[in-house]
């Protein structure tokens, strides 16, 4: 008797997987390619993290932190990516270099009006990673962009401002080097994993 009683609480709990499939979702579409009807379905992009950061207390304090630090500062670099592509097509429509001096004035002022209080408030370590996180974003350094905004010489004000105070505007983003816990917080963001 027990062993008929194991054999279908097995056969029970292996058939439950089967009926709890996602119904709700849109059915397959066909396609018939050389005389074959075959299904075509859409399937979500998978991403796959690596292991948890290590247990010890140290080791996780420094993963959380660093987690908190990228995701206070990756809508910022999301933004300073929206905004840079929207300047530049705004600049290639604007006619003469005092112009766009002229414009390039007007909306510094207004990024600071918005957001100067709130990047003056991020620590040390939020700023080094917001510009590698700029850099991951447009794909060019800070240094470059102020260089393309602003001209050679306030890039290099700015640079050396930057380096007084720790920082540099030249740093690139290496996500399979050493920046690759960003990049996976980063991806786990996008994924809404985080």
């Amino acid at each position: 008797m027990r062993h008929v009683v194991l054999i279908l609480v097995i056969l029970i709990t292996t058939s439950l997987p089967a009926v709890a499939q996602d119904t709700t979702s849109a059915a397959p579409s066909t396609a018939i390619i050389e005389g074959d009807t075959l299904a075509a379905v859409d399937l979500r992009a998978v991403v796959i993290f690596p292991p948890a950061p290590p247990a010890d207390r140290k080791s996780a304090a420094r993963w959380d932190r660093l987690v908190y630090n990228v995701k206070k500062v990756y809508p910022y670099a999301k933004k300073a990516a929206e905004q840079l592509t929207y300047y530049r097509n705004v600049l290639d429509t604007i006619p003469g270099e005092k112009a766009r001096k002229q414009y390039m004035k007007k909306a510094e002022k207004e990024l600071q009006d918005k957001f100067g209080n709130e990047i003056q408030d991020l620590t040390f370590s939020q700023g080094k990673i917001l510009i590698k996180l700029i850099y991951r974003e447009t794909g060019n350094s800070t240094y470059d962009i102020v260089q393309q905004l602003r001209g050679r010489f306030t890039a290099f004000i700015w640079q050396t401002l930057a380096r007084i105070f720790g920082y540099d505007l030249k740093t690139g983003y290496d996500p399979g080097g050493s920046d690759q816990a960003i990049e996976q917080i980063v991806l786990m963001i996008e994924a809404g994993a985080l």
